[in-house]
Order: C-alpha cells, then structure tokens, then sequence
C-alpha cells in the first residue's frame, strides 16, 4: 500500500461538513471516497486532518489515502477532479510516507473568519462572510488577542459537553481590516468543536461593546461555555492551511 497525501479545496454551502455520516451522503469526506474508489476500482478511506463543520469552507483542508498500487500523482489529481462536482477541487497530490496521516502527523491549523459590516452584505461574498452591520471596534478586539494566545484550557470556547481534552495553544491572531471587511485569522496547534466559531462570537461582542476583554481570563477559568460569545455562522469560516 501507499500513502497519498490530497491538499483540498471546498465550498461548503451545500454540505453537511466533511465528517462521514450515517444518515446521509452528502460529506466532502464521503465524495471524495465514492470518487476515488470509482477510479482505484476498490473501496478506500480518507482520512482528513480534521472536522469541518456543516457549511464551513476550506481552501487547504489536507487528506491521506492509501491506495494498493502507485499512481503518477498529477495524472490522479485530474482524474479525481473530472469526476468531483465543481464546489470539490483537489489542489495538489503527492506520495509520501506511509507513516504519513493527514490528523495524526498534523502540528497546527490556520482558520480564516470573515466578516462584512456594511450596511448590506456584498453581492458577491455573501455566503462567504457574516453580515454584521452595526460596526466593530477593531482596536478593542486586537486588545483582546493578549487573553486568548497560549496554551490554555479551552472547554469555555467548545459546545462539545463531554470534551476529555479542551487544552490547545493558540500562536497567533491576527485581525485585519479592508474596506467594510474583517479578517480574523487564528493560529493553532489544533481547535475543538466550534472553538474558531465561538471565538469569532467572543471577539464580535467585544467589537461591539457588548463585552469587556479584560474577562476573558475568568470566562477561560470558569470552564463553562454559557460565559463565552455566540457561536458565529459557518459560512464566513475558512481552514486555510494545515502545518506538518
């Protein structure tokens, strides 16, 4: 057997997130088993370097697979494309080590969150942002960042109740401003069930005044998530890169 390593792409309006499910067909993680297996010829799994939920969008999600023969890998790039809908786009195929695997060998994660603050949502971007009209304090966010970096117990920042594990390390957050347009992007060892999207709320209440940075500390102790922000919407939520 031998390991491919798949760097994806996806629009996730349409799907109900990448994990494999029961009840339905409609994962990114299922299409793409269903359109590799179509060309192998055989039932395979892939494997992806994590959950994105339903809606979320990736531009660098990473995958393995292990296939039983050696393929050349621009020719199966193009092969699994052609057959892929047009909102599923493999960027790039590469046969790595068989000890490779797309969630285990991960070291980190970047995640893009969008925002737009205008009065009415751009024509173009808007399944791609979260329209927030009222305006936000850039500033009082970016002061916010100090209280979220670092190796911290996140179960305050996850809806996941029976979380055995809620500590990450947050590198970096970067908060950029273009236009009528926020970016806020996150830096991490890993993320837990919505953490990017709760700590995307957290930062908009903040923004907004509906919240003092200087708590973040006791809403990080406390361990209780009815004292962390709204969970913000999916559509503006992208995983941009993945760090091996």
């Amino acid at each position: 057997m031998r390991t491919y390593k798949l760097t994806i792409a996806y629009d996730g309006s349409r799907y109900q997130g990448w994990q494999r499910q029961a009840t339905t067909d409609n994962t990114i993680q299922y299409i793409l088993e269903r359109s590799i297996g179509r060309i192998v010829g055989y039932r395979v799994q892939v494997d992806g370097s994590g959950r994105t939920d339903s809606g979320v969008h990736a531009r660098g999600q990473v995958a393995s697979v292990k296939l039983s023969g050696l393929y050349d890998a621009d020719e199966l790039r193009r092969a699994v494309n052609r057959s892929l809908p047009e909102d599923i786009r493999i960027l790039n195929v590469e046969l790595v080590r068989n000890t490779f695997h797309a969630r285990k060998s991960a070291r980190g994660k970047k995640y893009e969150y969008y925002i737009d603050c205008r009065e009415k949502p751009d024509v173009f971007s808007r399944r791609y942002c979260y329209h927030y009209p009222q305006g936000l304090d850039v500033e009082a966010m970016r002061g916010a960042v100090k209280y979220l970096v670092g190796t911290k117990n996140f179960f305050s920042f996850t809806d996941n109740k029976e979380c055995k594990d809620p500590v990450r390390r947050i590198y970096n957050i970067k908060i950029v401003e273009f236009g009528d347009k926020i970016r806020i992007t996150y830096y991490g060892s890993g993320f837990l069930y919505h953490m990017a999207r709760i700590l995307t709320g957290t930062l908009i209440e903040i923004g907004a005044g509906k919240r003092d940075a200087s708590k973040l500390p006791v809403v990080i102790a406390a361990e209780d998530r009815s004292l962390a922000g709204f969970l913000a919407p999916s559509r503006g939520l992208f995983l941009r890169k993945v760090y091996y």
